[in-house]
């Protein structure tokens, strides 16, 4: 029987129940830029300052020399990052951002715990 690739929502579900165990991760937030919507609550969200690529993830904690950090969340499986995702990652990490693409809940989770340990090389 083949086995079911998690989605992205699931993901980013179980890295945020994880989070909410840690208080240095109170400040950790996601960012509702992605999925399907309906074309009129689209149109209001990009009225609103919306913009396609920004990452999934946000922890504005400074760590090693960082400001914060930026996590663009995949599935394992399938997940690819576009061309307006990468574009982000590189301006951010040009303004002093530690960001980074992760393929799974737990890659994301090992992201965060080396940042918050101030592991520069990581990122």
């Amino acid at each position: 029987m083949r086995q079911q690739v998690p989605t992205e929502h699931w993901e980013q579900v179980q890295l945020f129940s994880w989070a909410a165990y840690r208080r240095d991760l109170d400040l950790m937030y996601a960012i509702p830029n992605g999925g399907h919507r309906d074309i009129r609550v689209a149109v209001k969200l990009k009225a609103e300052g919306v913009k396609a690529g920004v990452p999934d993830i946000c922890l504005p904690v400074s760590r090693g020399g960082k400001h914060g950090l930026y996590i663009e969340l995949k599935r394992r499986k399938y997940g690819r990052l576009d061309q307006d995702q990468a574009k982000w990652l590189e301006a951010l990490m040009h303004e002093g951002y530690a960001c980074a693409v992760c393929f799974g809940w737990e890659a994301a989770r090992d992201v965060i715990e080396d940042y918050l340990r101030g592991k520069k090389d990581e990122f």
